[in-house]
């Protein structure tokens, strides 16, 4: 374990019914096959060590005897810096409990016992077993404590597991509420659940659900190939969640293994963010250890901000896109505006925002404007115009470069300087906020929110307008929402903003060189796949340097690291020295978990 990040798995062994010398090997034999693959928290089913359908063969003393023989051979066989649950009966004065037994280099920790018993339909555990009790006693065969318990990992603080059996997690109030309140951030689930029609679908938003309510990982083994069909089948379904979404699955009948990596770091911040109500239940503490290392099954996806799949970014992407143009009308209704105002450069981000305005609003109340000045490129004002044309917007032409140079000139300032470049910038803002006063219009900010988060514009210039719907949009989203709005629109539309995807991001306020982009953006800053990469894991959950580097390094693999040095640089110095931007940022729209408004979400000192 490192970095807060640990690898865990779900695993269905092949059991054989009343043999439980059988099935210790079973499980010795996927310990120590997961352990060298790097897996640290193994979950085997419920009762896989004589089997869930072994009936009425839980009453005989060879199979109870036996169980116990085989928990010490497992128990004496489990891995260094593992921690691994599987499921036996436990008899204990004269009472036998579903028990998950939890072991540890070499050492037996301690026993759960299952606190729901189903009684109902193909279910009859109340015939055989006891629910769980209060507290925590030793079962003298074992020389064990059973009862309420919760693991901490002794090398790493921040881990907590809890426990609980298959049907605790199908009741109203399950275990797992009050392992959670008293520190458990992740939850295995040793399980026995057969399979009918539909119940495959119902699982997995139960353990959605649990993992989501609960801000922890849920671990679900479930038990397959080797229990009794006389009435019902098992499919091995495993299922691996953290905070609400699944992160690893084994499909029904298939091969019985789930395994990736749970990051309780991003638990322990989300949970220190929402807030979790204290324990009415107490719990035994048992400490178990874990190593150093780390092994990723899969990297980190390259772009967090952005579904990974296909229709999942398209139903995103309609999602967002409805969100900007409802809270843009809803403001223009609020405030009886007549127009939009808005600049367009022929760049990614004007174009975002000249597709919200043109969902959002009638094309007669839409005032698109090119400001042609020093930077201006022949392709990026062709992409402006086929724009709008494409759209049936009418494109307004206000040629700045006189009164630019106009205005330098009052200043006697001749150095092609950061004065040269934001007095482009502002004399731009002035005239789109002018042309709103004359119009009865607003002025639609075109701004995302990686610029806002890097300082990546001029204080009182492109920083400025009456709504930003754009705010909440880091600039790999912006990809993907002009790709999807040109697939959705087609024809010459298309054509247009595939052009303006293929340009060169750019503030263009340097003359052109050749008639080509002479300032782009990613030469001074660095690629935006990394610093969007950055920001997510620094804004949304607080990640140290160290361990956003060590995610940045797996998930770009073939990037330079000198590469990935510099874009961490660039976004510390800027985000902490931009501030102060952000601080008097006009309004806009939130849309996704990470938002940097100093009225909601983002208040930090402008002088730290």
């Amino acid at each position: 374990m490192k970095y807060g990040i640990v690898k865990v798995a779900a695993c269905t062994p092949t059991v054989k019914l009343n043999n439980p010398a059988h099935n210790a090997g079973e499980l010795i034999a996927g310990m120590k096959k997961l352990a060298a693959e790097g897996a640290e928290i193994v979950v085997f089913p419920e009762l896989c060590l004589c089997g869930y359908t072994a009936m009425d063969l839980l009453f005989t003393r060879e199979l109870l005897d036996g169980c116990v023989a085989a928990i010490r051979k497992v128990a004496a066989a489990a891995p260094k810096h593992m921690l691994a649950f599987f499921g036996a009966p436990i008899a204990h004065e004269g009472r036998l409990y579903n028990c998950a037994v939890a072991v540890s280099d070499g050492r037996l920790l301690g026993l759960v016992p299952k606190t729901e018993l189903p009684d109902y339909g193909e279910f009859y555990e109340k015939r055989y077993f006891t629910p769980a009790f209060d507290g925590v006693q030793t079962v003298e065969a074992l020389g064990a404590p059973m009862g309420k318990l919760i693991f901490k990992c002794g090398s790493h603080a921040n881990l907590v597991v809890g426990c609980e059996i298959c049907e605790d997690m199908w009741t109203d109030v399950p275990p797992s509420v009050e392992l959670c309140r008293a520190g458990a951030n992740v939850i295995v689930n040793l399980s026995a659940s057969d399979e009918t029609v539909g119940k495959a679908e119902y699982r997995r938003q139960l353990v959605c659900g649990v993992s989501g309510r609960q801000h922890c990982a849920y671990i679900y083994a479930d038990a397959g190939a080797g229990e009794s069909v006389t009435d019902l089948v098992f499919s091995g379904h495993n299922i691996i969640a953290e905070n609400g979404g699944i992160v690893a699955e084994s499909a029904p009948f298939g091969a019985g293994l789930a395994v990736s990596e749970i990051d309780v770091e991003k638990l322990d911040v989300e949970r220190r963010r929402i807030g979790v109500k204290p324990a009415t239940q107490a719990f035994a503490a048992v400490e178990f250890s874990l190593g150093d290392g780390l092994t990723l099954s899969a990297p980190p996806p390259k772009y967090p901000f952005v579904p990974d799949e296909r229709n999942e970014t398209a139903r995103r992407a309609e999602l967002i896109l409805t969100m900007q143009a409802h809270a843009l009308r809803s403001r223009f209704d609020a405030i009886k505006c007549k127009t939009a105002v808005v600049g367009v450069s022929g760049g990614l981000d004007s174009a975002l925002a000249l597709l919200v305005c043109n969902r959002a609003l009638d094309a007669k109340r839409i005032t698109p404007v090119t400001m042609p000045c020093f930077g201006t490129t022949d392709k990026t004002r062709g992409n402006a115009e086929a724009l709008c044309a494409a759209l049936g917007l009418k494109l307004l032409t206000v040629d700045i470069k006189d009164t630019v140079s106009s205005h330098l000139a009052d200043l006697k300032h001749e150095d092609r300087d950061v004065t040269y470049e934001n007095a482009q910038a502002r004399t731009r803002t002035m005239t789109l906020f002018d042309l709103a006063n004359k119009t009865g219009g607003l002025v639609v900010g075109t701004g995302d929110l990686s610029e806002l988060a890097l300082g990546w514009a001029t204080y009182n210039g492109d920083h400025m307008s009456s709504y930003g719907v754009n705010a909440g949009v880091p600039k790999t989203l912006v990809k993907y929402l002009v790709r999807y709005e040109a697939e959705r629109l087609g024809g010459k539309a298309q054509a247009a903003l595939t052009d303006i995807l293929n340009t060169d991001i750019s503030p263009e306020l340097l003359p052109p060189e050749d008639g080509k982009i002479a300032q782009k953006t990613e030469d001074i800053l660095g690629k935006y796949d990394l610093l969007d990469f950055i920001l997510y894991y620094y804004c949304r959950y607080g990640f140290a340097r160290e361990k956003i580097e060590f995610l940045l390094r797996a998930a770009f693999v073939g990037v330079d690291g000198k590469e990935i040095e510099r874009a961490l640089d660039t976004f510390y110095k800027r985000f902490f020295s931009n501030q102060f931007k952000r601080s008097c940022l006009p309004d806009g729209v939130k849309i996704g978990s990470v938002s940097l408004s100093p009225r909601g979400d983002w208040r930090m000192p402008s002088d730290i």
